[in-house]
């Protein structure tokens, strides 16, 4: 049995990279490929059904893909779209949740209240990874990028908030409002006080006991876990604890990684999202014939239809709401127009229809009982699971596919505040060759008028290229070698003094996170280069 089990998940990883390497071939995001050669898969005579248990996808899935979006975070980003993400991340998964609640009421017979709110929180927070993995290549403003990851970062502990309070009430048979809103903000600030505490543990852990890649690699893996799980046993949300510890791990990893450290870790967690992320959407694919096959009291033409209009609304409701939330604190605040640029009509409109769900919300209707606590059949729940299902087919999938089309057809273009990535990438390459010469010509002067070998690394940097000795011809190598150790200790020193800059530059906030975090990454290479001589 366990060998079996193995040998499929051998074989969807397989399936898996070749539907990854399918869409890069003709330029489709993954995480929409994998879903439909999931079901695709599924369809194969002969294959066993695939059951996922919602335990292994809360625990095993979702706390190392939390803490990776929240590692490539800006926090400068995210602190300064505090405001429009809260509104996002809280407001927006809340008023789904009453829409939906309210809706199925109406449309579905015998669907109550706490069953509709239960849907509602279920289907409400959109998938960042398969946003992200769409927009790429495409030009979306920084703006919208950093809005999107950051509501993803909090709408999945209210959804699972508003999930789990409502399934109380359809087990207990109860519900006290001033309980449920002591109950969520205990959730939430507790959550984030277990993530912040564990992170500052291993923080100090690692910059003053680990020292070593061989370390802090392992520990940056198994670190989500231990804050999720902590959380969840005091019944804390493990999700807004993740969100936490990660954040703060990342804001400080400079003061504990080197460039070894740095490189491993970023090629390490490259791969485990991919692998987790991949094959989350791909048994998505796989599960929807089971489900299928689960509605049997009533017809499945009523249940398409059924769950058809229940995608409608959340689609539009998303819309509608992000372009409240955009333009009324506007209306209202002048410190909000005085601070903020107008977003204009299209970039509202794109936020909003890059509404596609995904792995958590999977995750919370697979984690529905099969039964009540007095042993009776949990009520609607195929149901339920199959306007899961298709909610998060036709986001994904619809959606998805639309959104490079849509960013083009209204010819979306980036703020006009926004500096462009390569002039930003231009500016702080100036800034480096700038650092980097002052430091060559006040720490090596004497070398400088005699070493051949500082005053090419010189050259190089007042021409601002890369100090690297494979762009120096031929004639110059054979002249370096020979002052092998001098080049070293100055390439290292010039190094050193452009990764100061390049910190300096992250409390300027005048650059993005990203760019200067790529950078940062070409430092480490070019150290790794050096080190390797």
């Amino acid at each position: 049995m366990i060998e079996s089990n193995i040998l499929l998940v051998m074989v969807l990883f397989f399936f898996m990279a070749m539907l990854f390497v399918i869409s890069q071939r003709f330029s489709i995001s993954y995480p929409i490929l994998l879903v439909i050669g999931g079901l695709a898969i599924s369809l194969i005579p002969g294959m066993p059904e695939v059951s996922i248990n919602p335990d292994i996808v809360f625990l095993i899935f979702l706390p190392p893909l939390l803490f990776e979006a929240a590692w490539y975070t800006s926090w400068h980003s995210f602190w300064k779209y505090k405001r429009s993400i809260m509104i996002m991340g809280f407001g927006l998964v809340f008023v789904t949740s009453l829409a939906v609640a309210y809706l199925s009421v109406q449309i579905i017979p015998g669907f109550t209240l706490a069953l509709g709110f239960l849907l509602g929180g279920i289907i409400s927070p959109p998938d960042a990874v398969a946003a992200t993995s769409v927009l790429k290549g495409v030009n979306m403003p920084k703006r919208g990028i950093t809005l999107l990851e950051g509501e993803s970062l909090v709408n999945d502990a209210a959804s699972l908030t508003v999930f789990r309070l409502a399934l109380a009430v359809i087990i207990t048979g109860s519900f006290e409002p001033q309980e449920a809103i002591v109950n969520f903000f205990t959730l939430a600030v507790m959550g984030i006080f277990v993530g912040l505490v564990i992170g500052h543990i291993l923080y100090f852990f690692l910059r003053y006991v680990a020292k070593s890649s061989s370390i802090t690699t392992p520990i940056t893996l198994i670190a989500p876990y231990i804050m999720y799980i902590v959380a969840e046993h005091f019944e804390w949300s493990g999700v807004l604890a993740v969100v936490a510890g990660g954040l703060f791990l990342s804001f400080r990893s400079k003061d504990y990684m080197d460039y070894h450290t740095r490189i491993q870790t970023r090629e390490v967690w490259d791969t485990v999202g991919f692998l987790l992320n991949g094959f989350v959407f791909i048994l998505i694919g796989l599960e929807l014939p089971i489900i299928i096959a689960g509605i049997e009291d009533v017809s499945m033409e009523w249940a398409i239809k059924m769950a058809l209009c229940i995608t409608a609304i959340i689609i539009v409701i998303r819309i509608v709401f992000i372009y409240g939330a955009a333009f009324i604190p506007r209306m209202i605040f002048k410190s909000v127009r005085k601070n903020e640029s107008s977003p204009g009509w299209k970039l509202p409109l794109v936020i909003g229809w890059a509404g596609m769900r995904g792995v958590v919300s999977l995750a919370s209707a697979l984690a529905i009982p099969l039964t009540l606590s007095d042993g009776t059949a949990f009520p609607h729940r195929n149901l339920i699971l199959f306007i899961t299902f298709v909610v998060i087919l036709i986001t994904l999938v619809v959606q998805g596919l639309s959104l490079p089309w849509l960013i083009k057809g209204i010819k979306l273009e980036g703020n006009s505040e926004e500096i462009p990535e390569e002039v930003q990438i231009e500016a702080i390459r100036y800034r480096l060759a700038r650092e980097g010469m002052k430091l060559v010509e006040e720490k090596y002067a004497d070398e400088l008028r005699e070493s051949f070998t500082v005053k090419a690394i010189y050259t190089q940097m007042k021409r601002r290229l890369d100090t690297s000795a494979s762009s120096i011809d031929q004639e110059s190598k054979i002249r370096i070698a020979n002052e092998k150790d001098l080049y070293k200790r100055v390439t290292q020193d010039v190094i050193n003094q452009r990764r100061k800059t390049l910190y300096a530059m992250h409390t300027e906030k005048k650059y993005d996170d990203a760019l200067l975090r790529e950078l940062e990454h070409n430092l480490d290479l070019e150290e790794s280069r050096l080190n390797r001589k």
